[in-house]
């Protein structure tokens, strides 16, 4: 029973933390953008937050192996609230230089905050499920990971109302309140030693993963990488340009990503399971990878020839909106499957490390996506936006040709 209550406590501090960081995401988006900051720079704002992730994923493995999973988990939400705090300074009396660097500097250390309590509760959801059978550890990861991203839906949702209602710098504060109070019972709640292992000792030995680990990181760089090339900026930036309110982009956004949330929670039931963990899994993930790049391309077919061939076809707002309930659900289940992938192919002594070093890579992807985002999109419209995101997604794809698919397959060996 105590991994079952540890598992509760996990998912329940990751569920407040998420609530709040995706507050935070529309309340910047939102905020900067009705001060006239253009899609670039929008995008600019949320580099360093995504980059900063590489790292915190990378050395919050190693650290949380070295110290143990609650102390990371701590350190995480701590990180989060000096971040809200340190935003909330942000004046307009400053110029818009100054403005853009301290958000800039902000969201790089919310971008460490989140990545370092991802990989700590991530890796907390194996060793709480104990020895478990590859289903239940595929139920467990599905439905801590898909309830996380509906309550970062829901933290859209919040940021929109949040920022109509109380403005930017008293919701940031509520949000730094309610964190706190998270924090303090996470800290009372978790053994401080959970996960505390041997670190590795050295830079060689740290990247040295097995082959399921390293591909499976490569598929992820381009599977978060094509949706945030056109997810981050141009969604939002596209649904407000054809005269779409704050808050209507706001709760569709919120809408999506919860909607997205519940598939992932659902996936073990779309997804046919192996007794071994792998030889069906590796399949599927190959299989809906490749529906996943098929979606972009019929976007832009749909979004700019559709009309001619339709004259009393909907307009290019509602086919992005239909176009992206498919793309989400197809995404969802992607998202799912390759996060109970790298708990499979993740070794027991080193897990953190293991999880850290992928979703180091998440984090690349994700970098890469908004560094794209906001370029593309100035450049060449959405179109440009889903070209990139069709491109990213045939990279996931190879790379998960190249999957084990035995458990001998993917055991941790020097690459």
């Amino acid at each position: 029973m105590s991994g079952v209550r540890n598992y509760a406590i996990v998912t329940a501090a990751y569920w407040g933390f998420t609530l709040t960081d995706g507050a935070l995401r529309m309340l910047v988006l939102l905020h900067f953008y009705r001060l006239g900051y253009s899609p670039f720079t929008l995008a600019l704002l949320f580099l360093l937050y995504e980059a900063a992730g590489i790292g915190a994923n990378l050395i919050g493995g190693w650290l949380a192996t070295r110290f143990g999973i609650a102390r990371m988990l701590a350190v995480g939400l701590a990180t989060q609230i000096a971040g809200f705090l340190l935003l909330s300074a942000v004046s307009p009396a400053w110029s818009a230089l100054h403005s853009v660097v301290w958000v800039v500097g902000c969201q790089g250390l919310c971008g460490v905050a989140k990545d370092l309590t991802k990989t700590a509760s991530k890796s907390a959801i194996k060793l709480t499920a104990g020895d478990g059978s590859a289903s239940r550890l595929f139920r467990w990861v599905a439905w801590f990971t898909g309830s996380k991203n509906a309550m970062k839906g829901a933290g859209f949702f919040l940021g929109g109302v949040l920022l109509e209602i109380f403005g930017f710098q008293a919701s940031l504060w509520g949000m730094a309140g309610v964190l706190g109070f998270v924090l303090v019972a996470a800290l009372l709640s978790l053994p401080p030693m959970l996960g505390r292992a041997k670190a590795s000792s050295s830079a060689r030995e740290f990247f040295s993963k097995s082959a399921g680990v390293n591909l499976l990181a490569l598929a992820r760089v381009g599977m978060f990488g094509a949706r945030d090339v056109w997810f981050v900026v141009g969604v939002p930036v596209f649904l407000y340009a054809a005269g779409w309110t704050f808050t209507g982009v706001g709760t569709f956004l919120a809408l999506w990503t919860i909607g997205y949330g519940l598939i992932q929670a659902a996936a073990p039931s779309l997804v046919r399971r192996s007794r071994d963990g792998l030889s069906r899994e590796v399949p599927a993930a190959r299989w809906w990878s490749l529906a996943l790049a098929l979606i972009p391309a019929a976007l832009i077919f749909a979004i700019d020839r559709l009309p001619a061939l339709l004259p009393q076809a909907p307009g290019p707002d509602i086919v992005l909106v239909a176009g992206l309930a498919v793309f989400g659900f197809v995404f969802a289940v992607n998202s799912s499957v390759h996060s109970y992938l790298i708990l499979a192919y993740a070794g027991s002594e080193k897990l953190a490390e293991d999880v850290g070093f992928y979703y180091a890579a998440n984090a690349a992807g994700r970098f890469i996506g908004v560094a794209l985002s906001g370029t593309l999109y100035q450049w060449g419209g959405l179109d440009a936006g889903l070209a990139g995101s069709a491109a990213m997604v045939a990279l996931c794809w190879i790379a998960t040709l190249f999957l084990p698919s035995r458990a001998n397959e993917s055991e941790h060996a020097q690459s």
